[in-house]
C-alpha cells in the first residue's frame, strides 16, 4: 500500500512539473537581463533583394599586415563606395566615385608618424595633401 501511495505521489509530481513546463513554453520569448551588448564576429546588413549593402568585420593579421576591422558601405551595385578602417599600425577612410568610375577617389590615411589626404578625379587629375 505505501508503494502505491509513493508512485501516485510520484506521477502526480510529474504531471504538475509537466505542465509548468508546457506553459513556460508557449510564454512571449524575452531578451536576457544582462548589459545590451550584441556580440559577433561580424555584421552585414542586405537589403530586400538579400544584397549585402554593409559590412562590419575584423580582417585577421596577414604577413606584414595588422589585424584590421573594416566598415564597408556598399551601393546598390554591389561597389564598396564607403571603407573605414582601424589597426594597430594606422587608421584610413575612402570615399569611391558611384558605379562606373574607376579613379574618383578620396583617401584619408593616419599612420603611426604621418596623415595624408589624397584626392583623384576621373580626369586623372590628384592632389596629396600633408602637414
Amino acid at each position: 500500500m505505501k508503494h502505491q501511495r509513493l508512485v501516485v505521489a510520484l506521477s502526480a509530481a510529474n504531471v504538475v512539473l509537466l505542465a509548468v513546463l508546457l506553459l513556460q513554453s508557449f510564454a512571449p520569448a524575452r531578451a536576457a537581463d544582462d548589459d545590451g551588448i550584441l556580440r559577433g564576429r561580424g555584421l552585414q546588413i542586405v537589403d530586400a533583394q538579400g544584397r549585402v549593402r554593409a559590412s562590419l568585420g575584423v580582417l585577421p593579421a596577414t604577413g606584414s599586415e595588422a589585424e584590421t576591422v573594416l566598415l564597408r558601405l556598399i551601393t546598390e551595385r554591389g561597389r564598396p563606395s564607403v571603407k573605414i578602417a582601424a589597426s594597430e599600425s594606422g587608421s584610413g577612410m575612402s570615399l569611391a566615385g558611384p558605379t562606373g568610375t574607376t579613379d574618383t577617389y578620396i583617401v584619408i590615411d593616419a599612420g603611426q608618424r604621418s596623415t595624408s589626404i589624397r584626392l583623384r578625379d576621373e580626369d586623372g587629375k590628384q592632389q596629396l595633401l600633408r602637414p
